[in-house]
This record gives C-alpha cells, structure tokens and sequence, in this order.
C-alpha cells in the first residue's frame, strides 16, 4: 500500500488545480497547498524533528493543522493532536507519556501551555500569535518540494482516548492503516471526485482525522470550521456547496434546531453521516426530512479500529448500525466472555468484538500494557461495547458494558429507552442513567432537557404506549437545563450520575397537549 505522503503527491498529480483546502481568507490548490506543506517539512528538519519523533498540536481545525498532518505524513514524524481545550495537567501528561519532542500551540490553547512545565521543556511553535517560534516562520523557511521519506509501515498519528474513566490512552496507528481506513471513508460514503467536506470534526479526534484524509483521495476539499458554531456553519454549507457531511448526532441536532435552519440553503448536502454515538429515532427522522439525502451512513467504529460496521440507509432499520465494514469482521460474544469464540446467539446482548487483522485497525496502546491485556485477546479487540445481532445479521448497539444498568436482577440498556423518549414531541434531549436504589440496585432514571411543557405523567404513559417493557421504564425523571457532554458530543453519563448537571430552571412554554 501507499504510504500517506505519496498518496497526497498522486492527489496532486491528479488533481493540482482543484481545491483542496479553505480556511476563512485561505484557498488553497493542490499544487499551492503541495508548496506549504514542503515548507514545513524543511521547517521541521530545522528543528531537528526525526521520522519516529512526536509532535503534539494543540490546535483548533484550521489551515496550520491540517497543514502540520500531512507534514508530519512526509517527514514520518508521528502527529500526536490534543484536545485545544486540554488543561496544564493534561498537557503535561501526553507530553511525557509520548515522550513529545516538540509542540504546536495557538492563542487558545496559550494559557494551558504556558503553565505546562513540560511544555516549558521543549520546542514550542505558535500558530497565528507572536512569538520567538512560528508556524509562519517555518513555512517560510522551506524552498522546493519534499518527497515522502518512510514507507506504509511507518507510524503516523497517535490519538488519545478520552480518559473519561482514567488516564487517557494512546493509539497509535500505521500509515497502511490510517490510509486503509480513509479509503474506507470514501467507498462507504460514496464520495465523489471533488467532494467538499465541512472539516469541523476536530483533528485530534479520528472522526477529523478520517475527513481530512479522504478528501485527499477523491480531489475534494476540507474547508474549516475550527469550532462548531451553528451560524457559521450554515454559512459555509452555503457558500462553499459543502456536499457531504459527516458529525456526530450532538451537531446534528443543534443544527436543526437553530433558528437560522428554515432560512438557510442547504441544498449541496447530498450525503450525510454520523459516528461517535447512536442516534436516536427522532433525530434521523428530522434529518431525513431536513437534507431529503441520497445517502445516509450510519458508521460505527472507534480510534483503535475505524471501521466496525456501516449502515448506508440509517432511517431504513432505526438504531442498527448495520453489518461489518468492507476492510472488518465483527462477533458478539456474551456478556463476561473471555474467549472470542463464545459468540451470543442472534437477539442475544452481549460485548462487540472485532477483528484485529483487519486493515484499520491499531496494534495495542501506547506503553499501556494493561489496557492491551484487557482489550487485546486471541487476535480480536474487545470493544466494551454491549449490543446485539437481529435475525437479518444488523448490528444494533446498546451501550457501554459499563453503561449496562441492572435493575431488580433485569439487565436495561439506555439507549432502547432514550431513542423511545426522544420520539416524543416535547423532549428535545434524554438520556439515561442507573442511579443507586436500596430496593432495586440501580433505578432507570431519564435525564430530559424539554422543549414544551411535559410531565413525568405524560412521559411514562408515552412510554407504555410505546410498548417499552415495564421493567425498562423510567422510575425517576429529571428536567434539566443541558445534557452533559463531551468536546465532540459525546454522552457523559458519569456526570449524571456523579450529580454534576443543572435541573431546569423554569418549565418551556406550552405548544400542544403532551402526549
């Protein structure tokens, strides 16, 4: 397989006029973009930055980090993004633990690093501010062009779980691989040649990641948005002709719902996507009424291995995620399986598992040899997902086996009793929690943040109605003012749980009679 840097050489070969980047006064080609990302790379080797070394960015989606990727793609250093939101702690953390030789930082990542002490340790580069050492000295420092200087087999970016439960850990990833899983990204979504991609998705997440190197194969171009703000998107989805979209349902939902939606022209969207969460029923079919898409994915997957399964017509069959990627193979074992091979039967909820020889997938932690004896079992990674196969082979995911509320001996999933809530007119968001009961062990408790006045009443006949067993229905129900969430949408339910979320502060206005 190509390694990444020759890849981009044959995009630019292919397609040297066609755009390929956009970044508010930023436009570049192919070609023009080919002259930056040069630069840098000679800019790097100033730096004494060798094939192997790491450098952390901690920077929002804009031209300089997409720029910093593929540099580091040519010169075979490993990019290591971090969340621009990261504190001084965090900073110091990853920075050690990749053993980082250098950092890229813009204003709002200024104040963490410098009260970094790590970051204090090493070469620091500013983007877009001034100081001893810029991103904008370094490119234009560079003359000429660069020819890729590792092969596939070389590493190419390492991610950094969340650490919502401990510390966060590091995935490292080969170029064969990142390019296996970008091509993936363009044959599973159809892309065409000169796509045009909203590039919101943060490069630190692989989500961000994967947009940014399949737009490269197809001619296409990632324009950026370095933080989600509605408004704004609209007006790029509108002036650029974004032509697919691919966000998590959180940014889905916020751009539906915002006041400018009706108005706004967002006719070019032709395919869409969604990843990083389920997705409840009454989103896909807002969305579905909203874009009228040719086609719209469902992808599962993870930063370990990209792809699990895909579902190209997502509203078809509410809440399955299809069946396994084109580069995948996938098995529900049962609940406290150890053995890859105690497969659930069809219908039967159990831990997700895939297949490590596939071509997306990572080959263990960084320098986390605990994590990998957890997850990493007879050549199958353990998701720690929950879910189930139907009688038709779909995947539908449940949950985190962590997430699993059991209640009265009955295990519940949230997410069945989430997507039933959110198919009621005056919910807006929901999601579901086990809070500690004395009687039952754990109680199904709803989290709701409303959109018209609705009561506890109301909701419980809704959801009896609806068919929803008696044991999984919600015995509490709170209003509240947001439902926590995570930099890119993710649900954090352990707050929920912890007691770290406001409850409403007034009821919404009446619009109609709750169920």
């Amino acid at each position: 397989m190509l390694d990444l840097g020759t890849s981009f050489l044959a995009s630019v070969a292919r397609d040297p006029n066609a755009l390929a980047i956009v970044d508010a006064g930023v436009r570049f080609t192919y070609v023009e973009w080919y002259r930056r990302i040069s630069a840098l790379v000679a800019g790097l080797d100033a730096l004494k930055l060798r094939p192997g070394d790491h450098l952390v960015t901690v920077l929002q989606n804009n031209w300089q980090a997409a720029t910093i990727h593929w540099a580091c793609q040519f010169a075979g250093i490993i990019i290591t993004p971090l969340n621009w939101r990261s504190t001084a702690d965090e900073l110091d953390y990853c920075l050690d633990n990749a053993d980082a030789k250098a950092l890229v930082y813009e204003a709002v990542s200024a104040e963490a690093v410098k009260a970094s002490k790590a970051a204090g340790a090493m070469p620091r580069i500013a983007a877009g501010l001034a100081a001893d050492l810029t991103f904008e000295t370094l490119v234009a420092s560079g003359d000429g062009a660069v020819l890729p200087r590792v092969d596939a087999e070389a590493w190419s970016v390492m991610l950094y779980t969340s650490g919502t439960t401990a510390k966060p850990k590091g995935v490292p990833r080969r170029q064969r691989a990142e390019r296996a899983a970008a091509l993936a990204q363009v044959a599973q979504n159809l892309y065409r040649n000169g796509e045009r991609t909203l590039g919101v998705m943060p490069l630190y997440h692989t989500m961000g990641v994967r947009s940014l190197l399949a737009m490269s194969l197809v001619g296409g171009a990632f324009v950026c948005l370095p933080r989600f703000e509605v408004a704004r998107a609209l007006e790029l989805i509108e002036k650029e002709k974004i032509s697919n979209l691919y966000l998590v349902p959180t940014l889905y939902h916020d751009l539906v719902h915002h006041e400018r939606f009706r108005q706004a022209d967002v006719a070019s969207v032709r395919k869409i996507g969604f990843a990083g969460a389920s997705m409840t029923d009454g989103l896909l079919k807002e969305l579905t009424a909203a874009f009228k898409p040719e086609l719209f994915v469902n992808h599962y997957g993870s930063s370990e291995i990209y792809t699990f399964t895909i579902d190209q017509n997502a509203p078809n069959k509410p809440g399955s995620a299809g069946r396994a990627g084109i580069n995948q193979m996938v098995r529900v074992v049962r609940l406290g399986a150890t053995s890859p091979d105690d497969i659930a039967q069809a219908n039967e909820e159990g831990e997700i598992i895939a297949a490590l020889a596939g071509d997306e997938s990572f080959e263990g932690y960084w320098r986390r040899p605990e994590a990998d004896a957890k997850a990493l079992r007879q050549g199958w990674y353990f998701t720690g997902d929950t879910g189930y196969f139907d009688a038709d082979g779909d995947l539908f995911v449940t949950g985190r086996v962590d997430d699993m509320i059991i209640t009265g001996g009955e295990n519940v999933s949230p997410v069945e009793i989430e997507s039933c809530l959110s198919l009621h007119h005056c919910v807006s968001e929901v999601a579901v929690v086990g809070l500690p009961d004395e009687r039952w062990g754990k109680v199904v408790t709803a989290f709701v943040k409303r959109s018209a006045v609705v009561d506890e009443k109301a909701l419980d006949e809704f959801c009896r109605a609806s068919g929803l067993a008696n044991f999984k229905r919600p015995r509490r129900y709170v209003f509240v003012e947001a439902i926590p969430k995570s930099p890119v949408g993710k649900l954090l339910r352990r707050l929920l749980v912890a007691g770290e979320y406001q409850t409403e502060k007034s009821a919404p206005r009446s619009q109609g009679t709750a169920a």
